[in-house]
């Protein structure tokens, strides 16, 4: 561990100490003790003096701290009630953040005094990040873009496109451009989870590639197939579709997929193709 990093771990220890608090690993507590990764997570979501920022679950404030000093306005979300207090003694006089106490995973931007043009930056829960994640995708408005810390191996499933797709992976490309800037590596927090992390970055479409009523068709196509992921796509969606497995496979080819395939060899493209094709044929309302 570097002079750095040990050095900013003391500091967070005995500010806990202080605090009374114990990091809690049901709630996914890992504070941030290098202060590089900050500096990069920030530069990444590209913060300026115009921005109005979301973070979700600052912890002891090390963030936030930045945050404040870079955005024009900042709201933080925090769920413990013992960090909030702590926040709000630490940064509650300035006019440019909000300390909220709640729950990540059911916020609204609206309901923060916030719109579309906010930018999220976030070291999230483990345990919560993909739920707070595809909340704020999904609701209306989103947010302009997302930069947040994850589990690495989570962060590579939001990336991850053919032969590795997943229904987690479509629908952040569905939303967003999604990319994994860097990692970070377990003695960058206190105490140490035992995987390694990712900063990723969603640059969030103007406009989804689908819209409802279709976009929720092709979650359902799309659901169907990956509970059946280890059948081809002709087995598993003639079951779901009620069709013919003869027809189903002259629908997938006529839509651009290889009926023996897995639907993690498939790209939001070909879905998309494939919703327009069974709506056309009537065999999925949409």
């Amino acid at each position: 561990m570097s002079d750095d990093r040990a050095t900013e771990r003391a500091r967070i220890q005995r500010l806990a100490r202080k605090l009374g608090i114990r990091p809690e690993k049901s709630m996914g507590q890992n504070f941030l003790i290098d202060r590089s990764v900050i500096d990069r997570t920030i530069e990444v979501a590209g913060i300026d003096a115009t921005d109005e920022v979301l973070e979700i679950g600052p912890g002891l404030g090390v963030l936030t701290s930045e945050l404040r000093e870079r955005a024009r306005e900042l709201v933080v979300v925090e769920l413990d009630h013992e960090l909030a207090d702590h926040l709000r003694r630490e940064f509650g006089n300035a006019d440019s953040i909000r300390i909220v106490e709640g729950d990540g995973r059911h916020i609204s931007l609206p309901a923060l005094g916030l719109g579309p043009e906010t930018k999220v930056v976030a070291n999230l829960p483990y345990s919560v990040g993909t739920v707070i994640v595809r909340r704020l995708l999904e609701a209306e408005p989103r947010p302009a873009s997302l930069t947040v810390m994850l589990q690495r191996e989570v962060a590579e499933r939001m990336v991850a496109g053919p032969p590795e797709s997943s229904l987690l992976s479509l629908a952040m490309h569905l939303f967003a451009a999604p990319e994994i800037a860097f990692t970070v590596p377990p003695d960058a927090f206190w105490p140490e989870p035992k995987v390694e992390s990712a900063v990723i970055h969603l640059a969030v479409r103007a406009e989804p590639l689908v819209a409802e009523p279709a976009r929720s068709a092709l979650f359902r196509l799309a659901g169907a197939a990956f509970r059946a992921k280890r059948k081809t796509l002709a087995n598993s969606l003639a079951t779901a579709l009620k069709v013919k497995k003869p027809d189903m496979s002259t629908i997938l080819v006529e839509s651009g997929i290889d009926p023996m395939a897995r639907p993690q060899h498939v790209g939001p493209p070909q879905w998309m193709a494939l919703v327009a094709r069974c709506e056309a044929d009537g065999i999925l309302d949409v």
